[in-house]
């Protein structure tokens, strides 16, 4: 592998002497972008930008630049330096266009930020002006957050806009018109809707509402060539394709499409999501030849905060052929000519091209979409850590399959020498399970340690007995059962996680709840939910299993996860199981993940309710006898369980949103007190029979 930041100006010539005798002019191209993405030196640039013009120059006319980036929320001078440098890069290779992501200068999501403290919306026009300035032949269409006057103007505060600029100057200003509020979405909490399409003049900046509406073309005119450009959202709002089932009564690319663009180009920044890349392509494929205009789709990278973006930018043709594809999860500088068929087709994680075709059902099929899950995790993970400052993790090594998949994912995402395992056993817990955890830590080659938890459970215990019998005698209402020593063992063990964090720098305790037991509230706040981010809490438990395997088969040093961890029953050991003398399996107090996992799936995916389920076949079913008396237990203990955990679910640390939908406060949210709903519902004739006993009351 040569290392191309410390490569001499001498050797890399030679590299790029040895690839333009190899390969034609168009694989060169992209073997020299992807030189450049590996970093090179300023002498070193312009080495190779000199041999790409020369490579561009029968691709100028309708050459575009797509710079997906990695932003980091709020940063925008940060922001600014990667804006400005692929600018300059397509500049001097000669390009007619570049073209960023959404809200490329401030960061997308950016939440209530703007409105607390407006002073960062004033500095990224700053910032957007002064970049105009630098802009020459080549065009550069960035994303920013546009402040609208306040004095007379009703609605909000801002626009999602992008900017066209060049030769010194903003030319044009874009403006969102369809704003998402929903899932992980938030835009019209402080974003107005544009209320025109497409272009307006640069001059409209921070000055425009439907007033002031200029009757201009709505495509910009760019070297000949007619470019119709929308910001995410506005084009995923076909009626065709959504079979009339839109969001909103207009449709941006529909209206562009009437002054006959030669190409649509589409500022995203859209997260990572189960299922998606099949909508996504699907939908690009089909805008793009229902107007026979090829789209160029610009996507946001990295990670911020809930949200994980893949980039995975691309472009259609005009008869709905992909032409090019950038990276998944990578930053990428791709360059197209939608009309000279100049594109690169980059692979999407493995499995996920499988899936373009796949009906929507449930299935335990998990292997298509494992490895897109690995790498969203794995950017979640990288980017909460690198953006917020920290660098190291420690968690708690149980020897049970969710703390095991953590680990490995930190170790990935972190490298071994950051992440720190502690088996924290009590008087309860396994041999099996402390050798398991000991093993999986020297297969991983982190840090490890064994640090015993029962002498500050029974110290604990103590204390609180002492104090239980006080509070007795004024409440005379004590549980005759309860789950107080488990929950003193694994709130212990939170103690030693955020205790070493406190004592060592840049260290985060990690939560290693899965989704299936938050959804069961089986998990314990301030325990194994404690921590500054939880990997897993959007992963059921049976792609866990999945997942699991999967890590032993791909990655560089196979089979790290004992076989006696995936094989084993989970469950948290914190109690023994009465009828078995043994400590209580998850699904003894739960219920068989399948099953479980099914109804997850059932809610989320097709809001189906109770009997939807209860009069439906699981997959479970399919190979395991269920009598009907069963599955309504198993309901109603889901129901009674998922409204209960509630609470537990809005205090849930930062954590990566991976399925379709999720349980992520940030996709999802429900009052807590909300948790009386009656999810099976009555029929009319109850319900007129309980109106008349009202009458009476």
């Amino acid at each position: 592998m040569i290392n191309y930041e410390k490569i001499t100006k001498e050797e890399l010539a030679k590299e790029i002497e040895k690839l333009l005798k190899e390969y034609n002019k168009e694989n060169c191209i992209y073997k020299l972008s992807e030189i450049y993405d590996e970093g090179l030196s300023n002498e070193n640039s312009q080495i190779l930008e000199n041999e790409l013009k020369n490579l561009l120059e029968s691709y100028k006319k309708g050459s575009i630049g797509i710079a997906q980036i990695n932003p980091i929320a709020g940063n925008i001078e940060y922001n600014a330096q990667k804006v400005v440098k692929y600018i300059k890069h397509a500049q001097n290779i000669g390009l007619d266009l570049v073209v960023f992501p959404e809200l490329t200068l401030m960061g997308y999501p950016i939440e209530d930020t703007i409105d607390r403290h407006p002073i960062i919306v004033e500095e990224n026009v700053k910032w957007l002006k002064a970049i105009a300035k630098i802009t020459k032949e080549t065009t550069a269409i960035v994303g920013f957050v546009e402040p609208r006057k306040y004095d007379h103007l009703t609605g909000k505060k801002y626009f999602n806009s992008v900017a066209v600029m060049q030769n010194g100057e903003i030319k044009g200003i874009i403006r969102k018109s369809l704003l998402p509020t929903y899932s992980e979405f938030n835009d019209y909490r402080y974003i107005e809707p544009s209320p025109v399409v497409g272009n307006q003049p640069g001059e409209t900046l921070g000055d425009f509402d439907s007033e002031k509406i200029q009757q201009c073309e709505a495509v910009n005119l760019i070297n000949g060539l007619k470019y119709g450009i929308s910001i995410c959202e506005d084009c995923w709002n076909n009626k065709e394709f959504f079979n009339d089932t839109t969001l909103y009564s207009i449709d941006p690319i529909d209206e562009l499409s009437k002054e006959k663009p030669d190409v649509f180009i589409n500022c995203s920044a859209s997260p990572t999501r189960a299922k998606k890349e099949q909508l996504k392509h699907n939908m690009l494929s089909f805008i793009s030849k229902k107007y026979s205009t090829p789209i160029v789709y610009v996507n946001q990278v990295g990670a911020i905060d809930n949200s994980s973006f893949d980039g995975s930018s691309r472009v259609f043709d005009k008869k709905g052929k992909l032409l090019a594809r950038a990276k998944s999860f990578q930053e990428q500088f791709l360059i197209v000519n939608p009309h000279m068929n100049l594109g690169k087709i980059y692979p999407l994680t493995k499995g996920l091209e499988k899936t373009l075709t796949e009906a929507k059902v449930y299935t335990l099929e998990y292997e298509p979409d494992l490895e897109r899950t690995y790498k969203t995790i794995i950017q979640g993970i990288q980017d909460y850590f690198k953006k917020t400052g920290f660098k190291r993790a420690v968690l708690g090594l149980s020897g049970g399959l969710d703390s095991t998949v953590c680990a490995v994912l930190l170790t990935d995402a972190l490298g071994k020498d950051n992440v720190f395992g502690i088996s924290m056993p009590s008087k309860i817990t396994s041999q099996e399970s402390k050798s398991d955890a000991e093993k999986l830590a020297n297969n991983l080659g982190i840090n490890f340690t064994e640090a015993p938890i029962k002498d500050m459970v029974e110290v604990t215990n103590n204390c609180l007995q002492n104090l239980f019998k006080t509070v007795e005698e004024k409440w005379n209402c004590r549980y005759k059962q309860s789950f107080t020593m488990d929950n003193i063992q694994a709130r212990s063990r939170a103690m030693f996680l955020w205790g070493i964090s406190n004592e060592f720098e840049k260290c985060l305790p990690i939560a290693t709840s899965d989704k299936s037991e938050l959804y069961m509230g089986y998990a314990t706040i301030n325990g194994d939910m404690s921590g500054g981010f939880a990997p897993i809490a959007d992963v059921p438990k049976t792609k866990l299993f999945a997942l699991a395997r999967w890590l032993n088969e791909n990655r560089d040093v196979k089979n790290a996860i004992p076989e006696a961890i995936i094989l084993k029953k989970p469950g948290a050991e914190l109690a023994i199981n009465p009828k078995t003398g043994k400590p209580l399996i998850a699904e003894d107090a739960l219920m068989p993940y399948e099953f479980l996992d099914e109804i997850i799936w059932r809610i989320e995916n097709k809001k189906e309710h109770y009997y939807d389920m209860l009069d439906s076949e699981f997959l479970y079913e399919q190979h395991n006898p269920v009598s009907k008396e069963q599955k309504i237990q198993w309901l109603d203990k889901f129901y009674r369980r998922m409204a209960a955990a509630l609470y537990k679910w809005s205090i849930l640390p930062p954590s990566v949103i991976v399925d379709s939908r999720s349980i992520n406060k940030y996709d999802y949210k429900q009052p807590i007190t909300s948790s009386r709903i009656n999810y099976k519902g009555l029929d009319e004739k109850t319900i007129e029979d309980k109106i008349q006993t009202f009458l009476y009351l």
